[in-house]
């Protein structure tokens, strides 16, 4: 019989919401206990999973908890290492849950897990850029750190004042998500600091981001640093192992809220609405959802711009205020330019207008797009027309900046996504 503990973070406290419990992964259900559901302070872990007496069910489940954990090669390497299926999410969430996107921790019914910090020496961060997922699954293994999505990836505490990386073990928390380049696609680390500093000049709200050189800056020598946006510093932060302790800020994708499992991220048909149901979803749950729909469709709109077709539903997230009590759209993450290579797919991660090939996205599919998202249509379209003629110049900007940081890649990439797709 499988039960595992779920705990949320608030304010930086730890709080058990409810458990996990089943005979395998293919009936195990979560329900809230009695207690929270009580607590008046007490929010759903997610919004797919409202607070209910009755438990949900494995479905349900599986939907929102799965959608923690790595997927792809990533996932296998892990499960190979655990000795478990890979299939079996269980044993792999629980085996990786102390420290989750988020703010939630997995654990064993009442058990504790220690919380401490191991400086990395640059031999292993070169190896974490060299080796490829190989050493990424190894770091998450000994940190017990689940992070989503497919690519070679590591939570790493950056001691800023020492220019230290540190490995978090048990339930310690990271600061900065580590991304490997070469074990993905070539020049990947340029590819997507590009990105995501040209919609920084976009005004697109992004985390701050910058590229680890352990060498001369060979694919193999680099890695992409990204600060948490779900980790927050307050002046009286704890410390351990004196080193200022950062609060847990809840978040979600949009998949797990919508109640999507992770292999449904992708919309196979445009009848699925995926685009009209985050704009629906913003309506519903954020603390201020006029901002928050026109922020939204300001980065569909820019990876329209970019050619970025992977802007699946796990790449936009909501975030929770420190007391779960708000709900904001998170910044934006995981910008990359897709149609730079050649054969990557110009298939759309959700539809446009009705358009499922980005090559076919014109003005009019935003403007069915606007209509199916629920926003004006003037407004909507004054963001395309402002964002189409600022787009050529905060890439070029991005571009010779990195150029001038030594990554020459950076101006054959932006040249290839204003040459088009």
């Amino acid at each position: 019989m499988i039960r595992y503990d779920v705990n949320l973070e608030r304010n930086g406290e730890w709080i058990r919401v409810g458990c996990i419990s089943g005979e395998n992964s293919r009936n195990a259900c979560f329900s809230y206990s009695e207690a929270y559901r009580e607590d008046p302070y007490s929010v759903p872990v997610s919004v797919s999973l409202p607070l209910r007496k009755e438990p949900f069910s494995p479905l349900q489940t599986k939907s929102f908890f799965e959608g923690l954990l790595p997927e792809g090669f990533i996932r296998r390497t892990l499960a190979a290492r655990m000795r478990t299926d890979e299939d079996d999410y269980l044993p792999i969430l629980f085996g990786l849950g102390c420290e989750c996107l988020g703010a939630v921790r997995i654990s064993e019914e009442g058990g504790e897990e220690e919380a401490s910090y191991r400086a990395l020496s640059m031999e292993e961060v070169q190896a974490l850029a060299a080796e490829g997922a190989g050493k990424s699954a190894e770091l998450v293994l000994q940190s017990h750190l689940s992070l989503t999505g497919a690519s070679g990836k590591v939570g790493l505490y950056y001691d800023e004042a020492n220019k230290q990386w540190l490995l978090p073990v048990g339930t310690a928390p990271s600061t900065h998500i580590v991304k490997q380049s070469h074990i993905r696609l070539n020049d990947i680390v340029a590819n997507e600091q590009l990105c995501e500093r040209t919609a920084f000049y976009l005004g697109i709200d992004v985390p701050e981001s910058f590229i680890i050189n352990t060498g001369a800056g060979r694919e193999h020598e680099v890695l992409l640093a990204v600060r948490r946006y779900d980790r927050l510093f307050t002046e009286r932060a704890p410390r351990l192992k004196g080193l200022p302790v950062p609060l847990r800020l809840h978040q979600e994708d949009m998949a797990q809220a919508l109640g999507i499992s992770a292999s449904g991220k992708y919309e196979q048909d445009p009848s699925q609405g995926y685009l009209a149901g985050m704009f629906a979803l913003l309506r519903r749950v954020s603390a201020n959802p006029i901002e928050d729909q026109l922020k939204l469709w300001d980065r569909i709109v820019f990876c329209r711009l970019v050619g970025n077709t992977d802007a699946h539903l796990k790449n936009f997230s909501l975030l929770y205020s420190p007391d779960l009590k708000g709900i904001r759209l998170a910044p934006a993450y995981d910008l990359v330019s897709t149609c730079v290579y050649p054969g990557g797919t110009r298939r759309l991660a959700f539809s446009i207008g009705g358009e499922t090939d980005i090559r076919n996205v014109t003005e009019d599919s935003f403007r069915r797009a606007a209509k199916d998202a629920g926003i004006g249509e003037r407004m909507a379209m004054n963001h395309v027309r402002d964002m189409k003629d600022r787009f050529r110049g905060a890439l070029l900007k991005a571009a010779d900046e990195l150029v001038r940081e030594g990554y020459v890649r950076a101006e054959e990439l932006s040249e290839k996504i204003l040459a088009g797709f």
